[in-house]
C-alpha cells in the first residue's frame, strides 16, 4: 500500500487544475482549500480544493488534512444552509472529469431545473454577471 507523504504533497507547489480555473471563481483561501464560486448562477454551488499538489482522492490527504478538510465542509455546508435555505445540500468528490481533489458543496431546492436529478448536464449554465461575481466573491469572502 502507499501511502501519500505530507511532505511530498507539500514540496511540490499547488497548482488549480485548468478546468476548475475556467469553470469557477477564487473566492478565499482557507487554511487548507481554496473556496470557489462555480460560474452557474442555476443553483448556489461551490467547491472546496485543498491546497496540496498530486492529490486525487480524500485518503490521499495526510489525517490532518483531511479532518481539516470535513471542518471546512461542515463550515461551507453551514454557511450555504444560513445564506440559501436549501432544500438539500449535495456534497460530493467525483472527479470523473477532474482528477484534482475537489469537493463540490450543491444547495438544492424542489424548485431547481434539475431536481431531482443530479445537476451535470441537465440544463445549461447560466453564468453570473461581473456585477454579481464581485457580489457573491465579496460576500463570502468574510467568512
Amino acid at each position: 500500500m502507499t501511502v501519500t507523504s505530507a511532505a511530498a504533497s507539500v514540496s511540490r507547489e499547488f497548482e488549480l487544475h485548468p478546468q476548475l480555473a475556467k469553470d469557477s471563481v477564487w473566492i478565499s483561501d482557507w487554511p487548507l482549500c481554496q473556496l470557489r464560486l462555480i460560474n452557474d448562477k442555476n443553483y448556489p454551488w461551490f467547491i472546496l480544493v485543498p491546497r496540496r499538489s498530486d492529490v486525487r482522492e480524500i485518503i490521499d490527504l495526510t489525517d490532518d488534512d483531511q479532518q481539516l478538510l470535513w471542518r471546512e465542509s461542515q463550515k461551507l455546508s453551514r454557511l450555504l444552509q444560513q445564506c440559501y435555505a436549501p432544500d438539500k445540500l449535495n456534497i460530493a468528490a467525483l472527479g470523473n472529469m477532474v482528477p484534482q481533489l475537489h469537493l463540490h458543496h450543491i444547495g438544492r431546492f424542489t424548485t431547481d431545473a434539475a431536481w431531482p436529478a443530479p445537476v451535470w448536464g441537465k440544463v445549461p449554465a447560466v453564468s453570473y454577471s461581473e456585477t454579481e461575481l464581485h457580489t457573491e466573491c465579496r460576500r463570502w469572502a468574510l467568512f
